[in-house]
């Protein structure tokens, strides 16, 4: 068959590095745009067999006809996060496949470094002395053994995050819909339901999707729940909290520290370079003004291992659809899972 044509939106250096050098085993035709997908940058999209997305690149049910009319058949995510896609518009006409798990260490070991950074101000330390000043004010932290953290998720970035906080000699609650008993018993943390999380975490720390039901998540009720400074770290996706709720209580000092790898407006900001600009949104603008607030642009997957597993994933995805018609990492289009692991689809319930 000819070549498979793939076209490449908000492509950056690293992804062009990494897709090229895996391109070297399959000979696909690639061509890499540094515009996001948009309704106006369609057209560019036409003649090509699948177009590769990442979470910035929203398809919207008013551009499903234009993919269609560009000969799209496979939208191939290059990320984890699926809810730029509208599902239910493309469900019968465009399959959508992602890549699961491109290095959940990689997300795991970030969130842990929001933790300790946040804890023992070493971002503010190095600022400090690189002014030759060599005070410690202002640094006291806590240790992290015998605390109690929280993981809110416990699919394979969650079960890592679990470790990683046992490592610490932290006591480690988790909350899943699905729960795994068995990496449980192997990790050693305990589930237990939400309102106890809120309750008795210092530490809680979110490694959920998005979805209609975890919208928001946190929000000034479950945060009324938590420990007075309670701690929380978000590198999944922003809209898990509630932004003016986390500010006022910030405000309030109900929160203690936040570090986010995510926000609910990034797709505005983050992977852009705005350092000589003003920012216009007013929420972003004011989080970067707290001293106990660590924010950093969506890297948490970013290692050289991520990017490898991205690349090679995404391609194998191409290749396993046009070539054997299998679609391993599909996205279920009601509860958002895989459907090779999406127990509902082998009964035909998710559709």
């Amino acid at each position: 068959m000819d070549k498979m044509k793939i076209a490449f939106f908000d492509s950056r250096k690293y992804d062009i590095e990494s897709f090229e050098n895996i391109n070297k085993e399959y000979g696909f035709t690639l061509k890499f745009f540094e515009d996001h997908l948009s309704a106006d940058t369609l057209p560019l999209a036409k003649g090509y067999d699948a177009v590769c997305l990442f979470v910035n690149d929203p398809v919207r049910k008013d551009m499903v006809d234009g993919l269609l009319d560009a000969g799209v058949k496979l939208i191939a995510l290059r990320c984890a996060g699926y809810n730029n896609i509208d599902l239910q518009a493309v469900y019968g006409k465009i399959h959508v496949v992602r890549v699961p798990a491109y290095s959940p260490y990689a997300v795991a070991e970030h969130a842990a470094a929001l933790i300790l950074t946040l804890n023992r101000k070493t971002h503010k330390s190095y600022i400090r002395t690189k002014d030759n000043n060599f005070t410690i004010g202002g640094f006291k932290g806590f240790d992290l053994y015998g605390k109690t953290a929280g993981v809110i998720g416990t699919g394979k970035i969650g079960r890592i995050m679990c470790g990683i906080l046992k490592g610490f000699g932290m006591r480690v609650l988790a909350f899943d819909s699905y729960k795994d008993e068995k990496a449980a018993a192997e990790i050693g943390f305990e589930y237990a339901d939400i309102n106890t999380i809120y309750r008795e975490s210092d530490i809680i720390t979110l490694h959920c999707p998005l979805t209609p039901e975890t919208e928001y998540l946190i929000n000034a009720d479950s945060i009324s729940k938590m420990k007075p400074e309670v701690m929380l770290i978000n590198t999944s996706r922003g809209k898990l909290i509630n932004t003016k709720d986390l500010i006022e209580a910030l405000k309030q000092k109900r929160v203690g520290y936040a570090g986010l790898d995510v926000y609910e407006e990034e797709s505005d900001y983050f992977f852009e370079d705005y350092s000589d600009s003003v920012i216009d949104d007013d929420i972003l603008a004011r989080l970067l003004t707290f001293p106990n607030v660590l924010i950093t642009a969506h890297q948490a997957f970013f290692t050289k291992e991520a990017l490898e597993n991205i690349a090679r994933t995404t391609m194998d995805n191409i290749k396993k659809y046009f070539e054997e018609g299998v679609l391993p990492n599909e996205i279920c289009y009601r509860c958002g899972q895989g459907t090779s692991s999406c127990s509902k689809i082998k009964t035909g319930r998710c559709f």
